[in-house]
This record gives C-alpha cells, sequence and structure tokens, in this order.
C-alpha cells in the first residue's frame, strides 16, 4: 500500500483515519468500526463492501 495515498484517505463514514492491515489487506476504521478491503492493490472504499470489526479488533490497533 502507497503510503502517501494512506496519508491521504479517510473514511467515507466518518472522515477519520484508516489503519492498514498488512496481514488481511483491508484499512481499517476504529471509529466506524469497519474494515475496507484492499483489492489488487485499489481500496475499495465502499460502505456497503465493508465488514464490521469486533471490539477485539479495534483494541489490537490502539
Amino acid at each position: 500500500m502507497d503510503k502517501k495515498l494512506l496519508e491521504i484517505l479517510v473514511c467515507p463514514v466518518t472522515k477519520g483515519p484508516l489503519h492498514y492491515d498488512k496481514e488481511n489487506q483491508e484499512l481499517i476504521s476504529r471509529s466506524a468500526r469497519l474494515a475496507y478491503p484492499i483489492r489488487e492493490g485499489i481500496p475499495v472504499m465502499l460502505e456497503d463492501e465493508a465488514r464490521p470489526i469486533s471490539d477485539e479488533e479495534a483494541e489490537k490497533l490502539k
């Protein structure tokens, strides 16, 4: 994931920061409790495509 791209992307729901999960190829919004997939190197920033994350997953990002 390009670091410059990650710096400018924000959660489309909360407009908050995103955290890159390299292992799962997702961008995670702690505030929205959503994980946006990265497919073929392209972030899919659609709320309908995001999966909800658990409290445990959100805690790991702190």
